[in-house]
């Protein structure tokens, strides 16, 4: 087949470009050919035979004159449409994939798809059908939030979810009404949702339910298995230290449990506040990545995700059962889909102080329920192999070409 990959970054900047570069090289080593278009950049490491990308842009650093425009281009790119049918013309693919298209790319570009009749699917990444602000999460607030799906998407500019400014939230707010209005999501043949939680999200936002297959995310090879990371017995987060990840209720609850030790792994907005508070017990590692990061996460009695917002289907979390690591992590989200509580994990309700205190000390202080947690992750996982979940992806793009 003859797949053009579309994503708005096209260089390794996130989850979201992990997933499609690691599927991409797969769906090839399976005899499939592929294209990529998104945006430009000095990174840019994928391209398609045209040379042909939607220009690079920097809403953070922008001309005066450039920002007049720039509304109307996050809702509708006339550059993306125009580019991408040149290179769909040029590449005839069989199938278009979509990622992460919206403010930079627009989904402009599925109107230039369906105007050729090409089939086209989507990796669903984040909850932005059904959210303007992509996160169902108010960070001045620190709540989540499903006004605008219940209530309609004018509550985006009241509640002023993006980046806390009313200018910015009505420009989205305005996105998700012209689409919707438009059914353009509709249009869209598949949405492949990691999860479960995704699914109900995207279909309360108007997705037809036989769009939708829900798929999780797959479980990451791992070339190298890691020599656990010897320093005693601790527990672990790792990823963005950011404050929807629940690291501040996480360290409320290490600053009782004193004897308990927490590695953090990653950086982010938050990390010089929480570094501020100086636990004794509490230790920040820093960005770590690859066989450093496996080792640290192999050698911990558990790994602990606190997220306060709707996660998807975390990577880390996969990564960690993966290796045989338990995983304490709270009741929202499609991240609990992913535990099989007192076998793999324990799940705890979210926010709740007294049960992610009472979780952690569960594990910390019972080698014996660590250890047979650890033998039920290494033997059963969560997830497919990457092979297996691009076999998966297949069978869709055949189902829906025919």
């Amino acid at each position: 087949m003859k797949i053009l990959m579309v994503n708005k970054f096209l260089f390794p900047k996130g989850g979201a470009e992990t997933y499609m570069f690691e599927l991409a090289k797969c769906l090839e080593k399976s005899g499939n050919e592929l294209q990529f278009f998104g945006m430009d950049n000095s990174e840019r490491c994928v391209s398609n035979r045209l040379g042909l990308y939607v220009d690079e842009i920097d809403y953070k650093n922008i001309s005066a004159l450039k920002k007049l425009a720039a509304p109307l281009k996050t809702i509708y790119s006339k550059e993306a449409a125009k580019k991408i049918g040149m290179v769909l013309d040029d590449f005839k693919p069989d199938i278009v994939h979509l990622n992460n298209i919206n403010f930079q790319l627009t989904p402009s570009i599925i109107y230039a798809a369906k105007k050729r009749n090409i089939p086209v699917v989507q990796t669903v990444h984040d909850v932005q059908i059904a959210c303007p602000n992509h996160r169902m999460y108010i960070e001045e607030k620190e709540q989540v939030c499903e006004e605008c799906v219940k209530s309609g998407y004018t509550k985006c500019i009241k509640n002023k979810c993006v980046q806390g400014s009313a200018a910015k939230s009505a420009i989205a707010a305005a996105e998700s009404i012209y689409y919707h209005r438009r059914n353009t999501y509709n249009l869209v043949d598949r949405y492949i949702c990691p999860s479960e939680f995704m699914a109900r999200q995207i279909k309360a936002g108007g997705v037809e339910e036989k769009r939708i297959t829900v798929l999780h995310n797959y479980s990451p090879s791992i070339a190298e298995i890691p020599e656990n990371f010897n320093d005693g017995k601790y527990i672990i987060y790792f990823g963005r230290v950011s404050i929807e990840k629940g690291l501040k209720l996480l360290l409320d609850v290490m600053s009782e449990l004193k004897d308990v030790k927490l590695y953090v792994a990653g950086t982010g907005p938050l990390e010089e506040e929480l570094k501020a508070r100086q636990l004794e017990n509490v230790s920040f590692l820093g960005f770590k990545s690859g066989t450093e990061l496996y080792s640290l996460i192999a050698g911990a009695i558990a790994s602990v995700y606190p997220s306060q917002w709707y996660e998807n289907c975390p990577m880390s979390v996969i990564e960690s059962i993966k290796l045989g690591t338990p995983v304490i992590t709270c009741d929202i989200g499609g991240t609990k889909e992913l535990i099989e509580n007192g076998k793999n994990g324990l799940i705890y309700k979210a926010d709740d102080k007294q049960e992610l205190k009472k979780a952690i000390e569960t594990l910390y202080n019972s080698d014996s329920l660590a250890e047979e947690m650890s033998r039920y992750c290494l033997e059963h996982g969560s997830t497919d192999s990457l092979e297996k979940y691009a076999e998966k992806i297949e069978k869709i793009y055949k189902e829906i070409i025919k």
